[in-house]
């Protein structure tokens, strides 16, 4: 995939570049099996300062946002260079999405069973809460509801995952994840 789309990242990269000042890539340390720590390749979408001046949660009218990063997030364009994190071995396609360590913290002894497999790129949990934005929008405090609203909704579907997992279905989420992101915005129930 990664030759493939090579050409594709390549143009991305360039667009980035002229559209803002600082790097192409966003590093970010995120944790994944086991508790491993691990370096998160994503197309850089914020301003390059972006961690210094906010919370490591966006909101949709974030102003760090750059007019590039607004299209690359809205078709999760972004994360196309996480897939030289699944050759490092520190992803896979479907699994629960990696955390910065400041919200695994948090975790509840139950949370941490999601630890026991490799941080994905999607999940049904992604699927629910593409638009996580949105909900995090006219929040007072964005990492408090965060910590306490979307990030438990959200562990249900990876812990329920974890019960029901299975190749057909990991299958079935990698489509489901394309079409939810092909799809029209609009605000969708995640129970």
């Amino acid at each position: 995939m990664i030759i493939v789309l090579s050409l594709f990242m390549l143009l991305i990269a360039i667009v980035i570049k002229a559209d803002s000042k600082g790097p192409v890539m966003f590093r970010q340390i995120r944790v994944t099996q086991y508790g491993k720590r691990f370096r998160i390749f994503k197309f850089r979408t914020m301003t390059a300062n972006a961690e210094t001046i906010g919370t490591q949660i966006t909101t949709q009218n974030d102003a760090r946002i750059t007019k590039t990063g607004r299209f690359l997030r809205k078709y999760r364009l972004d994360e196309v260079p996480q897939l030289f994190n699944i050759i490092t071995g520190d992803m896979s396609f479907v699994g629960t999405r990696p955390e910065v360590e400041k919200y695994v913290d948090y975790y509840t002894t139950e949370m941490m069973a999601t630890l026991l497999l490799p941080a994905g790129i999607t999940s049904e949990a992604s699927i629910r809460y593409k638009d996580e934005e949105k909900l995090l929008e006219n929040a007072e405090d964005a990492d408090n509801t965060y910590f306490e609203k979307i990030l438990p909704e959200k562990m249900e579907f990876n812990l329920e995952a974890i019960k029901q997992f299975c190749f057909i279905t990991d299958i079935k989420t990698m489509f489901r994840t394309v079409h939810r992101v092909a799809k029209k915005d609009e605000v969708q129930s995640n129970r």
